[in-house]
């Protein structure tokens, strides 16, 4: 749980009451507090029996253990209701709405789920024999096909991780695209003002200089600025579209054709595919390489430092780049083209030791197909709707970043209507979650004063719509009331209070130490 990492407040619940009167167990109603399992004791007990050693470890030499482990002995239940506990101090998409602007966290269907754990699929290993992996290699195929289909792109590489990871393969097929003309000498890179931070971080990762374009009033990209700054050194841009700001760039073709006369490739981040899915081909736009997040636009799950997956399409200048491995058709069924040779050796390298993510690409294949080419349509009608619904809704009280028009998939507010209320945003966010609600995205993009973008993803209805957005409304018209102290404590009513973020980020409390008071063994894994 990320607030155990910065330090555990004491007394979690001290202001929060309940008819005016504060827990005494640190419970509120039916949610129960849950320390550490470190701190829960049972250093003289074990919820499991093992049977005695019928050997010494003598042979162990300086390695045997001298003192006990240090891990606390729980029972079953114990165990059990420890780790549900923690699952309910954490917000999820299956409790509500989660508005975060530009990371699209929505329902996972539940049928991708089944199919990924179909045991063809979920048992494989990476070292079968390829006549074993038939099924898997075509789903891989099939997967690859849509992607390029829905894309307008000729080629695709599957194995990045994520959009990050996909960034770096695009940049990558960029660097040996031009080294293969003789034009290493192309070293700059242009990013937006409103660009996602892993733009900029992977050309510099890649080892490029990274240079900024200006934005308009109406948060788009400059198009005199990016003329200005084009030139024989530069590689590439990173253009977002739908961009940061949750607008759809209206020059994107003249943005292409700018890049494509200087001799750069144009590289789209496609965090926001899921806006304009099944509606618009980047291919037809100009892109030369955009990666696809499959938690965005394909439905995933998301994040929490498990496994993604971020495919990237190319564009037939830098096919012949792409990283092994590929799939081709051959006289034995489908294989692998794993090494960089004959059609494969412009390859620049690999991505990772393997294929990718076997269970995303069965998740992301199942979204497609339960969906179809017209259900794929409407997931992007239904996420700009929503996100517009939002918008017009929350206006009454909140101002939009960019008034002017309609919005993409997410609808971005400044702070400005907090002005002269004593109110920031981060004190907005954290009244939202006494409200039930996770936050929305806070201070990003950089471009809008006190930012709050929200997303509320084509998997919401009306109803959960308008719980989300009568919420926020209360808050705001009790924020411009002066109720100002409803919102320098929140929250008051999670099982966690408001801990001092400046200091936890500066003095991260990582790892957990007894105090005096405590007779338990110091865990090895806190040492």
């Amino acid at each position: 749980m990320s607030m155990s990492s910065v330090g555990r407040p004491t007394q979690p619940n001290v202001g929060a009451s309940i008819g005016g009167h504060a827990s005494l167990t640190g419970g509120r109603g039916l949610l129960q507090d849950e320390p550490l399992l470190f701190e829960l004791g049972g250093w003289d007990k074990t919820g499991v029996d093992f049977d005695a050693a019928e050997h010494d470890a003598s042979d162990l030499g300086d390695l045997v253990r001298s003192r006990p482990i240090g891990l606390s002995g729980l029972s079953e239940p114990e165990t059990m209701r420890h780790y549900v506990r923690l699952s309910q101090k954490n917000h999820a998409i299956d409790l509500a709405l989660y508005p975060l602007g530009s990371c699209t966290m929505k329902h996972n269907p539940r049928l991708n789920e089944k199919m990924a754990r179909l045991s063809g699929f979920a048992d494989l290993h990476p070292l079968q024999p390829m006549s074993t992996t038939q099924g898997a290699l075509e789903l891989m195929d099939r997967l690859a096909h849509w992607l390029k289909t829905l894309t307008g792109m000729p080629a695709v590489a599957l194995t990045p991780k994520a959009g990050a990871h996909g960034e770096l393969c695009g940049l990558l097929c960029i660097r040996a695209a031009h080294e293969a003309a003789g034009h290493g000498h192309r070293r700059r890179v242009l990013v937006p003002t409103s660009a996602h931070g892993t733009n900029p971080a992977t050309a510099a990762f890649v080892g490029y200089s990274v240079q900024e374009i200006a934005q308009t009033a109406d948060g788009r990209v400059d198009l005199s600025d990016l003329a200005a700054k084009l030139g024989p050194d530069v590689a590439a841009i990173m253009v977002t579209n739908p961009n940061t700001c949750g607008l759809f760039e209206r020059d994107v073709i003249e943005i292409a054709r700018l890049t494509h006369e200087a001799g750069a490739y144009f590289y789209c981040d496609g965090a926001n595919f899921n806006a304009i899915v099944g509606r618009v081909r980047p291919g037809d736009l100009g892109v030369d390489a955009m990666h696809i997040n499959l938690h965005k636009t394909f439905s995933t799950p998301h994040g929490g430092g498990g496994p993604g997956a971020g495919p990237v399409v190319l564009s037939k200048a830098l096919a012949p780049f792409a990283p092994a491995p590929w799939i081709v058709h051959g006289s034995q069924g489908l294989e692998l083209v794993e090494e960089t040779k004959a059609e494969a050796a412009q390859a620049f390298g690999r991505m990772c030791a393997f294929q990718g993510q076997m269970g995303m690409f069965v998740r992301a294949y199942a979204y497609m197909r339960s969906h179809g080419s017209d259900g794929l349509r409407q997931v992007a009608e239904d996420a700009v709707l929503n996100a517009n619904y939002v918008k017009a809704v929350l206006s009454a009280q909140m101002t939009p970043a960019f008034p002017d028009g309609p919005c993409m998939h997410e609808a971005l507010f400044s702070d400005a209507w907090l002005d002269d209320t004593g109110v920031t945003t981060l004190d907005f966010a954290k009244a939202m979650i006494d409200e039930g609600f996770h936050p929305m995205t806070m201070y990003f993009p950089l471009v809008v004063h006190g930012a709050m973008l929200i997303e509320p993803t084509e998997t919401e209805s009306k109803r959960e719509l308008d719980r989300f957005c009568g919420a926020l409304l209360a808050l705001a018209k009790a924020a411009k009331a002066g109720d100002v102290d409803r919102f320098k404590g929140a929250p008051y009513l999670a099982p966690m209070r408001r801990l001092d973020e400046t200091l936890a980020a500066r003095k991260p409390k990582l790892t957990w130490r007894p105090d005096d008071s405590t007779v338990a063994p110091t865990p090895l894994a806190a040492e």
